[in-house]
């Protein structure tokens, strides 16, 4: 396996290693990460938002939270997160609203008490008579080579998802919601803005990288192989990280973990998905005094994973 690693690991170290509370580390991705689509493509119509380059005084903000994360954990309300997308959208309205800009967050529209019309993730200030609706997302998908569509061959990792559709579903009902008069009646100012804020983690087979037209050249990356692949990944020690870790790179305290050799991530892997054909995310890592930190990820996935992705892919 010709396999190339991701230089956004070493990167984000870098720039936020201070940095030790996992809500802290996981809001400065999300703030620093490159976006996953390309603003400037013709394929998004001028529709991706960006937030442009992290200021210095916005970096400040991040290490004093990270020194007292007391509003940011009343923000999260002390619960227990299941599903990343909600818990990434929390990060996000905390930024928002701590640089005054958030109007509403998670602002449902109904047609009537049953017929919920959709849901807009941010209202944000667009001067004194307009808003900005941004529709936001973090995203995973696999590179799967035998669709025909590039955004379609950019897979969910559990194959109920791909970035083809996703878009579509974005462009085509999400970003028109301020359009309907169930919206219109309940917005305090006109929306006329709206655009599609989209981070994540894109992830290739053999650690082969191809140039993507509508994806940003420098998105974060990882790879993909299947369990019985798994001898031709590099690394010494690793981690299966849970879901709520999935957003920056891992950095923690040795003591917190107990590292995987390969012979007993294998195991783990094999075990897993005796129960479960969900594909799960391992960090390669490395030791650096009493932490440890990532410098690679990727799936693995069962060995029917191919199979299945060729059969999802099949018109019914």
């Amino acid at each position: 396996m010709d396999h190339a690693t991701s230089a956004h690991q070493a990167a984000f170290h870098r720039r936020w290693g201070h940095l030790r509370r996992a809500p802290v580390r996981a809001l400065a991705w999300l703030l620093d990460s490159p976006d996953l689509l390309d603003a400037a493509a013709s394929a998004w119509a001028g529709r991706i938002a960006t937030l442009g380059p992290v200021t210095p005084d916005v970096g400040d903000w991040l290490a004093q939270l990270d020194r007292d994360p007391s509003r940011l954990e009343a923000a999260l309300g002390g619960k227990t997160y299941t599903r990343l997308g909600l818990y990434a959208e929390k990060l996000m309205a905390f930024y928002f609203a701590e640089q005054g800009r958030l109007v509403r967050h998670g602002l449902q529209v109904r047609a009537s008490r049953n017929d919920t019309v959709g849901e807009f993730d941010f209202l944000l200030e667009r001067g004194a008579d307009a808003l900005t609706h941004i529709e936001f997302a973090t995203k995973f998908y696999l590179l799967d080579g035998g669709a025909a569509n590039e955004f379609d061959a950019l897979v969910g990792p559990n194959l109920a998802d791909s970035l083809g559709a996703k878009m579509r579903k974005v462009f085509e009902r999400q970003l028109a919601l301020g359009e309907h008069p169930a919206a219109q009646a309940l917005l305090p100012r006109p929306v006329t803005q709206a655009l599609a804020l989209v981070k994540g983690w894109l992830f290739y087979p053999a650690g082969n990288w191809p140039a993507m037209q509508g994806i940003t050249a420098g998105h974060c990356r990882g790879f993909w192989c299947a369990l019985d692949e798994l001898d031709a990944i590099p690394g010494e020690d690793f981690l299966i990280l849970p879901k709520l870790e999935w957003l920056a790179p891992c950095l923690a305290q040795s003591s917190a973990h107990r590292l995987l050799t390969r012979t007993e991530l294998g195991a783990a892997l094999a075990q897993a998905f005796a129960t479960s054909g969900t594909p799960l995310l391992v960090a390669t890592v490395r030791r650096r005094d009493d932490l440890i930190e990532e410098t690679d990820r990727g799936f693995i996935v069962p060995n029917d994973w191919r199979a299945r992705a060729a059969q999802a892919r099949t018109p019914t």
